[in-house]
């Protein structure tokens, strides 16, 4: 299926591509140690190289291979450029489109990997490296919450005054019930309610009211086990959870949490598109870098290095800039995400066009 030539742009293509994520790494590392250096101290040293770095690498590697996808394609295929590896090829008969054939393949070795590394292997990986940041860095979970209300079920609202996730118990418990005509069937409130485990609950000095019709029967106690189908996690939303969730654990926990008419998942719905987008950067960015560095220019490489970087720090602000715009509501996460890709796409089909001339 592939030639000599052809194994050889993909030993180039995903050799320059591990080069450049390392040497970013190294950057990257001193810079972290650098800014977090007084954090680092306090903790235990293998818990910062095992839970700490040994899982931030990947993640901000992963984060980041859009750009780093780029950096490699002007690199290596500027350096080709410069050593009239290129000309001769095509002068030998070869098409320009026979030629993207090598970079496509390196690109989808790259997005599988992004895609795997994203949806399944980083984000369990991201639960030791939070907990890390949030124990010996700086805490960002979130142990509280107040004036609680949504649908545990069709039918069904509970609303809590307040929760503390530390003592795992909430006060001013009530659970609301209504029949499909949304006619009140019963109501339970109670004083306090704790979290035993999943969807486990204990209401604490309780009154149960249940309708029927015109009459009321009414149940009190002092403390009883029950089964609501919600957790701690539905509500206490901190800023990094979306993280450390694998792409199916994502996909039904956004649509358990629209079900029950949360608002504040923006994170989460931006993240799970996010994962798809950047699956297609590393194909759109191969494409942009490939006909922008193909061509021998009068500046020599780092004319295309440096437009190169230029298009590839514009991409990855142009995708903050459109995240902004979704957690702000001006458009869907799913508009927001892909924007940057229609846009970069038609910029790389207009210089492919002008590269294959």
């Amino acid at each position: 299926m592939f030639k000599i030539l052809d194994r050889y742009i993909i030993r180039k293509f995903l050799g320059t591509y591990i080069f450049a994520i390392a040497l970013l790494l190294a950057i990257v590392i001193m810079f972290d140690v650098n800014e977090k250096l007084d954090s680092f101290l306090k903790a235990p040293l293998r818990a910062t190289i095992v839970d700490y770095f040994v899982n931030f690498l990947p993640y901000f590697a992963n984060q980041f291979s859009p750009l780093f996808v780029f950096i490699a394609v002007i690199f290596f295929t500027s350096k080709l450029a410069g050593n009239n590896e290129i000309i001769a090829m095509l002068s030998n008969g070869m098409s320009f489109r026979r030629l993207l054939r090598p970079y496509l393949f390196s690109a989808f070795i790259i997005a599988a990997a992004t895609w795997v590394l994203g949806a399944y292997i980083i984000p369990p990986a991201n639960v030791k490296r939070i907990d890390y940041t949030n124990t010996y860095v700086k805490n960002k979970r979130v142990d509280y919450g107040s004036n609680i209300i949504l649908m545990v079920a069709p039918g069904e609202i509970a609303y809590m005054s307040r929760y503390d996730n530390i003592s795992k118990s909430g006060s001013r418990f009530s659970l609301e019930s209504f029949d499909s005509a949304k006619h009140l069937t019963s109501r339970l409130t109670a004083r306090r309610i704790t979290w035993d485990t999943l969807y486990s609950w204990r209401v604490h000095d309780y009154v149960i009211r249940d309708f029927d019709g015109g009459r009321e029967h009414i149940t009190k106690g002092h403390s009883l086990d029950t089964v609501i189908p919600f957790e701690p996690r539905d509500f206490l939303i901190a800023k990094n959870d979306h993280e450390k969730m694998t792409t199916p654990d994502l996909a039904e926990y956004i649509d358990s949490q629209r079900r029950r008419g949360v608002g504040n998942i923006k994170s989460f719905e931006v993240e799970y598109h996010r994962r798809y987008a950047m699956c297609a950067a590393a194909f759109i960015l191969t494409l942009i870098g490939m006909s922008l560095s193909s061509r021998k220019v009068k500046g020599g490489m780092g004319v295309n290095i440096g437009v190169g970087l230029v298009l590839s720090f514009s991409y990855i602000l142009f995708m903050t800039i459109t995240q902004s715009f979704a957690y702000s509501g001006l458009t869907s996460p799913l508009v927001a995400m892909w924007i940057p890709n229609v846009i970069y796409m038609i910029i790389g089909i207009v210089l492919y066009r002008r590269a294959e001339m």
